[in-house]
């Protein structure tokens, strides 16, 4: 019988009879990772919790845009700093990070994707990491000419990559074919419906995005490492005409099936289950805080604990101080900056 042998793991009543659902067997990493393999991150709002983790580990987090020298901790991840590898804000669908690289690899500044609010400035394509706007369309296009440096020097020396898939619905300019990580108008810019159109990205569309991109960092190193996750954290609002459960449902789907397939072919691309750990049947309501969308930090903090385990590595035993930050929904249970969760505020309307 082919089930005879299996391990306890691969039955649910083994697993149910457990008082962690056996979670400490659902992550068998297929490489391992050395203290000196510098670890780059990138990806949806949840994916800020693998830099912070990272911090406290013995492993290596590659930071490239650091945070200036003297700046407070509250003002830099207000600002962009700290969350991520280099200073690009979240980067919630394949698409996004396709765009990123592109640009990173060919030192574009998108003079088009470059929004206006009252007297104010904004990079369209990474629009929360600067609060307050800038004075003029040049530093916007001078600042982000200056970050992609920085993108292109985590390209070239960053031996593993951690993405987190977050959303397929996306705002595309119909012109030039950029994708924001936020729609037009929430954060600055204003909404034009001959402008922009709405897109909820299939499968093949994410698949090919995400295969695309790896080709692209792998020119400059062709060993490089992917781990692939998928965000626990339901839509706050879809675009479709759908439920948002629905909606949350086909999103979530279609990326925990993008990730498989990836990993599946790839010997150099695992897939880290985080979703399922906190979204999981097993688990539920009691992974989330009261607004049923913020992940709890207990379940952050187990998430996390699979993870540096099975890869062998130690974590400090205090956890980051957590922080309220700007960019969350008015009843925000999130330490996470989240340009998503403003459209909480358009509820009702």
């Amino acid at each position: 019988m082919p089930y005879r042998d299996l391990p306890p793991e691969a039955f649910w009543k083994s697993c149910r009879e457990a008082d962690d659902f056996r979670l400490g067997d659902i992550y068998k990493p297929c490489f391992t990772l050395a203290p000196t393999d510098r670890i780059a991150t990138a990806g949806s709002c949840f994916a800020q919790n693998i830099s912070r983790y990272l911090r406290r580990s013995n492993l290596t987090f590659h930071e490239v845009e650091a945070t200036p020298r003297g700046m407070p901790q509250s003002v830099a991840e207000r600002f962009g700093y700290g969350l991520y590898s280099a200073r690009y804000g979240n980067v919630y669908t394949a698409r996004q990070l396709c765009q990123l690289i592109e640009d990173a690899e060919s030192a574009e500044v998108r003079q088009s994707a470059i929004w206006q609010k009252g007297e104010r400035w904004f990079d369209a394509l990474r629009p929360g990491v600067e609060p307050e706007g800038l004075s003029s369309v040049e530093e916007v296009a001078m600042h982000r000419f200056d970050h992609l440096r920085y993108v292109r020097q985590m390209i070239e020396t960053m031996d593993v990559f951690v993405f987190t898939l977050g959303l397929t619905e996306a705002w595309i300019d119909k012109v030039s074919g950029h994708v924001f990580p936020s729609a037009p108008g929430v954060i600055a810019g204003e909404f034009d419906v001959d402008r922009y159109e709405f897109v909820n990205f299939s499968f093949a569309d994410v698949l090919g995005d995400l295969e695309s991109t790896i080709a692209r960092l792998r020119h400059f190193k062709p060993e490089l490492r992917v781990i692939l996750t998928v965000s626990p954290v339901p839509l706050t609002a879809t675009a479709t005409g759908q439920h948002v459960l629905s909606a949350t449902t086909y999103s979530k789907s279609v990326l925990r099936a993008v990730a498989g397939e990836m990993a599946e072919k790839d010997p150099l691309i695992d897939y880290f289950p985080s979703y399922e750990m906190v979204a999981g049947l097993p688990f539920g309501q009691e992974n989330y805080t009261e607004n049923l969308r913020n992940v709890s930090p207990k379940a952050v903090a187990r998430v996390m604990d699979v993870f540096f385990t099975a890869h062998g590595a130690e974590l400090q035993a205090k956890a980051p101080e957590p922080l309220k930050l700007p960019l969350q929904s008015a009843d925000a249970e999130s330490d996470d900056v989240c340009e998503e969760a403003l459209l909480e505020a358009f509820a009702g309307e």
